[in-house]
């Protein structure tokens, strides 16, 4: 497949790192020489220098027979006029752009995206994927890792396992003997820094992270039963009014577990801008790392205390400073990953990197065959992969223990006429399933051919 990105930050750049592993044409457009040059010379990607937006250069970057444009720059306008030119004078079939501002989301503007205004076929919205992100991290308060799959049947969870979980030193194909009502899978683990995927004989062991998949209703169990189940905060207080902050807070609103939240906001036209949007919350302007200030906000025991400044620092500090006043969890944002190591010594439950939560949006758009969702683990060390399983599809009719599923992949879950069903030997993948794969980077390839579409399904 022919596709342009436009943009070579850390979004753009790391989509072409995938895309280009996996045999795409690419090419990456961006106005800064320097940003082209480092991704050009990493990757196996063409790169044209030049404003993305202007026709003569989506021209240079080979518009007129591109099957896709990505349009991931910093600037919205600059992004919607490209995936305009895209349709208008290349004819491009397909165009994803990324939409920060929200004031173009609103649902009194939900025409402008139209193919006949402005033609963009997907937008991503890196605030309020964000935002739901931070949502599912505070109603899960153990997982510093979640998402949902098979329609919210399925749930992705990861956990830090401690000294008190019971299930340590156990061959993980023991516990389904063991716990045989449990539908849930251990699909991977880190250890020592490196991420493997479960084998039957491996034992987990104090300090590891794992991932596991279980039954959306099974989903407390399986935490309960690896020692992490904790009480969920009664108050939240979210420290920045930017828009992720706004969008968590209008979440925490609308949740029925109807949690009282505060805001803390230094700056006095976003503190009024969010007292005059938001209902219930009250929000307090000043410095998120006062201590005085988060303890009139409420951060303290029992409490939960989201940080989702602009600022990666602030983010890191002030979660760090409600943990220490007792805060049951702390959650960060970061658009640094690196910083993710930080957390565990800071003392942070979880951290949130907005650059590989809109990789993976875009990249559940892009994936060729029936995928129908992606998410992206770690910092791009592994993909769990939801697809749909056609007639001409390689595993179709096939048991999953002769499936061909490749080392350094797992079936986790399967949807098909009965329902969801935990991966076994014997179990049958039929024509319409859908299945969940979790998957190490370097064999994204060949789980992507186990569902791919031959000629004869056209």
């Amino acid at each position: 497949m022919k596709i342009i990105i436009c943009g070579a930050g850390q979004v753009g750049s790391q989509i072409a790192r995938h895309l280009a592993g996996e045999r795409n044409d690419v090419t990456i457009v961006d106005q800064d020489p320097g940003l082209v040059r480092r991704v050009t010379e990493a990757y196996d990607v063409s790169g044209v220098t030049g404003f993305a937006s202007h026709p003569d250069v989506l021209e240079r970057a080979g518009a007129a027979d591109a099957e896709m444009l990505i349009a991931a720059t910093f600037s919205d306008e600059v992004n919607m006029v490209a995936c305009q030119i895209a349709h208008s004078v290349f004819s491009v079939s397909q165009k994803i752009a990324r939409i920060r501002a929200q004031s173009y989301l609103a649902p009194e503007w939900s025409d402008l995206f139209r193919r006949d205004h402005m033609p963009i076929d997907v937008v991503i919205s890196p605030e309020l994927e964000v935002a739901r992100v931070a949502m599912r991290r505070l109603l899960e308060p153990e997982a510093f890792d979640s998402a949902d799959f098979l329609d919210g049947h399925a749930r992705l969870v990861g956990l830090r396992l401690d000294e008190n979980c019971p299930l340590l030193n156990t061959p993980l194909r023991q516990l389904t003997e063991l716990f045989s009502t449990l539908r849930a899978i251990v699909a991977a683990y880190r250890r020592d820094g490196r991420l493997h995927v479960a084998e039957p004989e491996d034992q987990l062991y104090a300090g590891d992270e794992i991932y596991f998949v279980a039954a959306a209703e099974d989903v407390r169990r399986a935490i309960g039963l690896f020692g992490r189940e904790a009480p969920r905060a009664g108050r939240v207080t979210v420290i920045g009014a930017g828009s992720v902050g706004l969008s968590v807070a209008r979440m925490i609103e609308n949740d029925p577990s109807h949690l009282r939240v505060k805001m803390i906001e230094r700056d006095r036209a976003r503190a009024e801008r969010a007292a005059e949007t938001l209902e219930r919350t009250i929000v307090l302007m000043g410095d998120g790392l006062d201590p005085e200030l988060q303890a009139e906000a409420g951060v303290g025991e029992g409490a939960a205390v989201l940080a989702l400044t602009d600022d990666d620092k602030t983010n890191l500090l002030a979660a760090a400073r409600g943990k220490r006043a007792g805060c049951a969890t702390a959650i960060a944002l970061s658009n640094d990953a690196s910083y993710s190591e930080l957390a565990e010594p800071l003392g942070i439950d979880a951290m949130i990197v907005p650059r590989a939560t809109t990789v993976s949006s875009i990249l559940r758009h892009v994936r060729r065959g029936r995928v129908r969702q992606v998410y992206s683990v770690g910092d791009q060390e592994a993909e769990a992969i939801e697809a749909v399983v056609l007639g001409t599809s390689p595993i179709a009719g096939k048991p999953l223990r002769a499936a061909g599923i490749p080392s350094g992949a797992i079936v986790c879950a399967v949807m098909g006429r009965d329902g969801l069903r935990m991966p076994r030997g014997d179990l049958v993948i039929e024509e319409g399933d859908r299945v969940l794969v979790f998957a190490l980077s370097e064999r994204l390839r060949e789980v992507e051919q186990l569902f791919r579409v031959s000629a004869e399904y056209f």
